[in-house]
């Protein structure tokens, strides 16, 4: 492992809570953001993509590789999108007030990852925020790269209810035969943050007005959140946001802020209503390697963490990240 800045690639569908996770990663001196990619998910590829960029300009921050990932799931069609918590738009219809995308790089994501994991000094983390088909796709197409991956860390999953319209979790339930191979046979250690913990990290008004007065930057981005917690009300009889990603993107940066318990895995890939379902197999004599999935943290300790993050994106210092290879 390198002493240095983790070198990472970011593979996302923005998505609100996804932008949130991007600006921490950028604005995070663990992070070596090497790349980031951009697939179907929270709305479809078409948005993602400028959003992806969109959110790299708000943080100063076009210089980072961007690539377009995949369009649909592995095998089956995707069964459900979110735009009633993300807006049509992806950003909580408040694209507009972001600034305009910058370039996108020629090469695809797989491309792209493939490229940073070959010329990598160290090894990379990926970061999954969305689901899991690029990641999927990587480790089929270029095995002799899987060395080269230090961490998979990814956000995803339940233990409990899903958050669809059947049992599962929406990234898994995206596509659950892209999350088993990544869950189940990457042949990479793999740390999972599901709902069980996410859904305890919720922040409100107060943290969210704190951040908006950190600046105009920041304001743009907690803007994007009242369409989410309108949605949230509705659901769960909370005006809050969920920061899901941003704990993935933390435990990324610093690596053991989230308590993990060691699971073997099954993803239901089936077509019924429990498509998507995580299963953990805690026989002592089930197969493949386990997982590390993040059930525990100290939430309130978490939250002004990324807090204190976040508020630093009006204090763009180019100069100060890293170089990019």
């Amino acid at each position: 492992m390198t002493s240095g800045p983790i070198p990472m690639i970011i593979d996302t569908d923005p998505g609100v809570d996804d932008a949130f996770a991007l600006v921490l990663a950028l604005r995070s001196p663990e992070c070596d953001v090497r790349a980031v990619t951009a697939t179907f998910g929270n709305v479809g590829r078409e948005q993602t993509f400028p959003n992806l960029r969109r959110i790299l300009a708000l943080a100063d921050r076009a210089d980072v590789p961007a690539a377009a990932g995949a369009v649909r799931p592995l095998v089956h069609p995707q069964a459900e999108t979110a735009p009633d918590w993300h807006g049509v738009d992806g950003l909580g219809l408040r694209a507009d007030a972001f600034p305009a995308p910058g370039p996108g790089d020629a090469r695809s994501a797989v491309e792209l990852m493939a490229d940073v994991l070959t010329s990598a000094e160290a090894p990379v983390t990926i970061v999954c925020l969305g689901p899991m088909t690029d990641a999927a796709l990587l480790l089929g197409s270029h095995p002799a790269l899987i060395p080269r991956i230090g961490r998979i860390v990814a956000m995803g999953g339940s233990l409990g209810s899903g958050n669809t319209r059947g049992a599962g979790e929406f990234n898994i339930y995206a596509d659950p035969e892209a999350a088993h191979r990544v869950l189940i046979q990457a042949d990479v250690p793999v740390t999972l943050v599901p709902l069980d913990l996410t859904m305890r990290c919720a922040v409100e008004g107060t943290w969210l007005d704190e951040l908006t007065a950190a600046g105009p930057r920041c304001a743009t981005l907690a803007g994007t959140a009242a369409l989410y917690r309108s949605t949230f009300l509705g659901r769960y009889g909370r005006d809050a946001l969920v920061l899901h990603d941003t704990l993935a993107v933390l435990e990324a940066a610093v690596p053991g802020t989230l308590r993990t318990t060691a699971l073997r895995l099954g993803v239901a890939c089936t077509m019924g209503p429990e498509r998507g379902l995580m299963v953990p197999d805690r026989r002592p004599e089930a197969p493949g390697a386990p997982v590390e999935v993040a059930l525990d943290a100290d939430v309130d300790a978490v939250l002004t963490e990324i807090l204190r993050r976040l508020t630093t994106l009006d204090r763009v210092a180019h100069a100060a990240q890293p170089g990019h290879r």
